[in-house]
């Protein structure tokens, strides 16, 4: 029996996803049909999940991985059935049976050779949840666990090269999230807690882009507070660090301005 490897399946997922799911509007009628599921002999079981999963019906094609462990749990092909089901839902954009299916894997084959790939699989279904900043990011934190597991326990491998990448994508995005908070707070005369939320950012997330504009944001809040000495310590350290970015241009006018005797350069 032919079949392509989760291993090469990790490759194109995000290409698969797009044309998968155009796919996936033919043959949905039949799938009344073929959802009644009987005892069938685990090649023809598999082939036909394979078959579905390459014609885009890919909740179907889950289904059916599924059936292939249901009926065959000790099968060599269970195995891999699994995992099968859990990229076949993570394509389908059904994220919390892509990771439960991905988790029962390892549950069960912690030690198996694509293990690394069933994290990976974790991740990125946390990962393409992640919402706007307006809204919680609690899937956004999980992505970033998650994406943190795989270069901890896999740190030489495909995968962890994508997860490092994407890590760098979700602390860009949770700096995001801190700026919103205190450009809120800020908005609202509530200088303190504004200044919190841009030193985390500053301390937490010092390679994102927020970077800047955190510290210029430390300079205002912190002659809003009445602390000139602590402006003048971000408006230095954004001068170190983005000599030629507007928002140190701007630091340096407004220390002038407001703190002409404390020297932003």
């Amino acid at each position: 029996m032919s079949d392509r490897s989760p291993l090469k399946l990790a490759l194109i997922a995000t290409a698969a996803a797009a044309t998968v799911l155009t796919a996936g509007c033919a043959g949905r009628g039949n799938q009344v049909k073929d959802t009644a599921f009987v005892a069938r002999d685990v090649d023809t079981l598999y082939s036909a999940a394979k078959d579905r999963l390459d014609r885009g019906d890919t909740k179907l094609a889950a289904a059916l991985f599924d059936e292939v462990e249901r009926q065959h749990p000790y099968s060599p092909w269970a195995r891999r059935a699994q995992l099968m089901s859990a990229f076949s839902y993570y394509v389908a954009r059904d994220y919390t049976k892509a990771i439960q299916s991905a988790q029962r894997f390892l549950s069960i084959h912690p030690g198996n050779r694509d293990a690394p790939y069933a994290y990976y699989l974790i991740g990125l279904s946390y990962y393409e949840q992640i919402s706007d900043v307006s809204r919680d990011q609690k899937i956004t934190k999980q992505a970033l666990d998650a994406m943190n597991e795989v270069v901890r326990r896999y740190p030489n491998t495909r995968y962890a090269s994508d997860a490092r990448l994407k890590i760098d994508l979700v602390n860009d995005h949770l700096a995001g999230k801190e700026m919103e908070i205190g450009r809120f707070y800020e908005r609202s005369g509530r200088w303190l807690a504004a200044s919190l939320r841009f030193r985390n950012v500053v301390e937490g997330y010092q390679t994102t882009s927020h970077t800047p504009e955190a510290l210029y944001r430390l300079v205002e809040t912190n002659l809003a507070i009445g602390i000139p000495t602590e402006a003048q310590k971000a408006a230095a350290v954004l001068g170190a660090n983005y000599p030629g970015s507007e928002w140190y241009q701007k630091a340096f006018e407004l220390m002038q301005k407001h703190a002409p005797d404390t020297s932003a350069s």
